[in-house]
């Protein structure tokens, strides 16, 4: 696959506060690509700067092959945005809002607003002033996809979302990808990358430490460990290399290993087991080992 956005060494300080800091990044055509980190890592910052919404001090974005900063009237044709805060003409009823929105592009957007309001139970005569978050956030939803964009930017987007309306919003964001949007998901939330997302970038203070595709994340995690023994050879897995967060509970001994599987069964058939249990942990924690150094 091409990459539909290229990002270059770019660098935005806000003041003397990192917004982010030489940051290379590629997302292929027809991906769905998470973008994960805390509250302040630098998330929304990248995407304001793709969006020609604020600029760099240094650096490059070219999207479709086109300089972001100086081609933005073009790129936006066919860009959907959904930001993590949503604020409207609160005196507009929704679908004034909708035809005013759809006057930007150059295209008919009434068919798929229609379709779009009916998969998401949105009520288009009400008023804006009137809709709960939830509802403003499903506007939000509907403005980012109205124009059957190629590239759309989700940035924590389920916020007030129900579980019923977030599993359709999912549904919806993935048949959106199988027509051949790409996708460029930014969330706090790990569950729901893991559940969307095809590679994923993590971004700590301003800068991307790693790229992968959620298979690779997994595979060169550690695995949890529990074994039940009354064996004392237990004693000698604390030495092992890989072996992190021994602990002992009655005849239960926990510990995380990250290494060979063989190695470490090799050892464990040097001791007497009478239960074994080897698990993935969960994304969050994986998320946490690289918080942590």
């Amino acid at each position: 696959m091409n990459n539909i956005i290229e990002i270059k060494d770019l660098t935005k300080y806000y003041g003397k506060t990192k917004g982010i800091e030489n940051l290379s990044l590629d997302i292929k055509e027809g991906e769905i690509f998470g973008y994960i980190g805390p509250n302040g890592a630098g998330k929304s910052t990248t995407i304001r700067l793709m969006l020609s919404l604020i600029f760099p001090d240094s650096g490059s974005v070219k999207i479709f092959g086109l300089d972001a900063f100086k081609n933005s009237d073009i790129i936006s044709q066919e860009i959907g945005y959904l930001p993590s805060e949503v604020f409207y003409y609160e005196n507009m009823k929704v679908k004034d809002f909708f035809k005013y929105n759809a006057s930007f592009y150059q295209r008919d957007c009434k068919k798929r607003t229609k379709e779009l309001c009916e998969i998401l139970e949105l009520d288009e005569n009400r008023k804006i002033r009137s809709l709960s978050y939830g509802n403003r956030k499903k506007v939000g939803i509907i403005q980012g996809l109205m124009h059957q964009p190629r590239i759309l930017i989700l940035d924590e987007p389920t916020g007030g979302l129900d579980p019923l309306m977030q599993k359709r919003f999912f549904d919806l964001i993935k048949e959106e990808n199988q027509r051949g949007t790409t996708v460029l998901f930014s969330s706090h939330i790990l569950s729901e990358v893991r559940r969307i997302c095809d590679r994923v970038g993590l971004i700590k203070d301003g800068q991307l430490i790693q790229v992968s595709t959620i298979q690779e994340i997994f595979s060169q995690s550690y695995k949890k460990i529990e074994i039940e023994t009354k064996d004392s050879k237990y004693i000698s897995l604390k030495e092992l290399e890989g072996v992190s967060k021994f602990s002992l509970e009655g005849s239960k001994v926990h510990f995380l290993y990250q290494g060979q599987l063989d190695v470490l069964l090799s050892k464990l058939n040097e001791i007497k087991i009478t239960d074994l249990l080897i698990s993935e942990p969960e994304l969050e924690e994986i998320f946490l080992q690289y918080y942590e150094k």
